[in-house]
């Protein structure tokens, strides 16, 4: 009995809860909802059917379908995907239902768009308050959509091996100039949009599949371990790595900007006393050859050099290149070389050569003649009038690696003489100068300013920290391992042994 009652009181309770529904419709005059008609609008506006679209449009304007033909025309859509998402309302009587989109385009591909539909209540029913934007959030406020045709590269570039190039490489602008400079094009498409008064944006670029593939002499492992050992440097610094025995370029990653690496000479600091050694080498000293390195040095009716530290000391010429002891080669450089002698083994060197033929171009570095004791002093040690790019020093790390001095390339050699001419010859060094430099740079590692910053035994290097005037030193580091010769700089980094160094490290570590 007590069932029954129950029961007959739910019954009874549904019919008036129905019935106040019922009654709060018929009261506010509205039917359907706001979810309904947006579903059903852009269920009707991926099926093309223009005719339901505009019955659900509050005051739709005259040329509606036209404008719809018109733009599924303009940009070859043939499908189109909506997807909804959640509706939220704005007001009592107005809502808003942001929704994304996929157009698909003949010849072209997908073209992706975001955008939001307003409804409101009109005449009792939800509406959809239709305006350009809902096409294409660029239509707004009179912005305007345009599909244009652009020339885009008929070339695919591809690393040594024929794989893509890692993710943000930093190779990018190397890249889009040898592009440019092979000629080949093919028609794309573009699609930009223009606020107005403003200067129009491109939003997606369409471009038909190569006409040929390109490989260059880039690894993808080692520019990836480039391009990854720069990540979270905060000044602005660049990697070039070399392959010793064949001067191919197998890594630039450049966040100097404007090509830096190749095209930018820098004061190279103490890794120019790797040229200067050569010289003093030539002229007769040996790795252990006894010098002095006294905490200051004169040079006759000249101008004072100072160790960065007063602590340095050393009594060889490879125990001197592998604490830095600047009193050492400015002594020696002026009382063994002269100016004209260092000059001679610059050049021997790659500096004063105007263009290094990478097929993208390159400069590698400079030394004005002079015979003023001073400047001889100050070039000894890398600053004065001695300048280079990071390639330049990559290249000269992969010399002495290697024997010989080769000019470096980024693309085969014959691609290389065909866009920037014939290289220079190459030059084999002195094997005795080469096998002294060889020690001592890896003295550089083992005892020196390269000590315990966990490069291994196998690497042999210098550290650089050149002085400029115009804010903190440069950070340098060259060196090889095995058939990998490479450069790190950071532009005002400070130290090279305590900001290039580390970052060396971890390139050499990711390899």
């Amino acid at each position: 009995m007590r069932r029954r009652r129950l029961v007959g009181l739910l019954v009874a309770l549904a019919v008036v809860v129905g019935a106040g529904a019922f009654a709060f419709v018929a009261a506010s005059g509205v039917s359907g909802s706001a979810m309904a008609t947006a579903d059903a609008y852009l269920a009707a506006w991926q099926r093309s059917d223009i005719t339901s679209m505009e019955r659900m449009v509050a005051d739709p304007p005259k040329d509606f379908t036209d404008r719809h033909l018109a733009f599924a025309e303009q940009f070859r859509v043939n499908a189109l995907t909506l997807r909804a998402g959640a509706l939220k309302a704005t007001g009592e009587e107005t809502a808003e239902l942001p929704f994304t989109g996929t157009r698909q385009l003949t010849g072209m591909g997908p073209w992706g768009f975001a955008g939001t539909l307003r409804l409101a209540v009109r005449e009792g029913a939800w509406k959809v308050l239709w305006g350009p934007e809902t096409l294409h959030p660029a239509l707004k406020d009179g912005g305007a959509l345009a599909l244009e045709e652009i020339e885009v590269s008929g070339v695919e570039l591809v690393t040594r091996s024929g794989a893509t190039f890692p993710h943000d490489s930093a190779a990018e602008p190397y890249l889009d100039e040898l592009k440019e400079r092979l000629g080949e094009t093919n028609t794309g498409w573009a699609i930009r949009a223009a606020a107005r008064g403003a200067k129009p944006r491109t939003l997606v670029v369409y471009q038909p599949p190569p006409a040929r593939q390109v490989r260059v002499t880039l690894s993808r492992p080692v520019q990836a371990a480039a391009a990854r050992a720069l990540d979270g440097v905060v000044r602005e610094a660049a990697i070039v790595a070399i392959k010793a025995s064949t001067g191919e370029i197998l890594a630039v990653a450049d966040r100097l900007g404007q090509k830096a690496a190749f095209q930018r000479f820098f004061p190279p600091g103490s890794t120019f006393k790797v040229v200067t050694s050569a010289g003093l080498l030539k002229a007769g000293l040996s790795a252990s050859s006894g010098v002095a390195c006294p905490s200051s040095f004169t040079i006759p009716n000249g101008r004072t050099f100072k160790n960065a530290s007063e602590s340095v000391t050393a009594s060889s010429l490879a125990g001197a290149f592998a604490v830095s002891c600047n009193t050492t080669f400015v002594e020696q450089a002026v009382t063994r070389l002269g100016a004209t002698r260092l000059d001679e083994v610059a050049k021997e060197w790659g500096f004063g050569r105007r263009v290094l033929p990478t097929g993208v171009g390159g400069l590698c570095g400079a030394i004005d003649p002079t015979t003023n004791p001073d400047r001889v002093g100050e070039n000894a040690i890398g600053q004065g009038s001695v300048r280079a790019s990071p390639l330049c020093m990559a290249t000269l790390a992969a010399a002495v690696g290697s024997g010989t001095w080769r000019a470096p390339r980024l693309v085969t050699a014959k691609a290389a003489r065909k866009l920037d001419g014939a290289p220079p010859a190459e030059i084999a060094l002195d094997q005795r100068v080469a096998g002294e430099l060889r020690t001592m740079m890896r003295q550089v590692v083992a005892d020196g300013t390269a000590k315990g910053a966990g490069l291994g035994a196998d690497v042999a290097g210098k550290t650089g920290t050149a002085e400029v005037g115009d804010g903190p030193p440069h950070a340098w580091f060259v060196g090889y391992r095995g058939d990998l010769a490479f450069c790190v700089f950071v532009k005002h980094g400070g130290s090279g042994a305590k900001v290039a160094l580390p970052i060396a490290a971890s390139f050499l570590g990711a390899l």
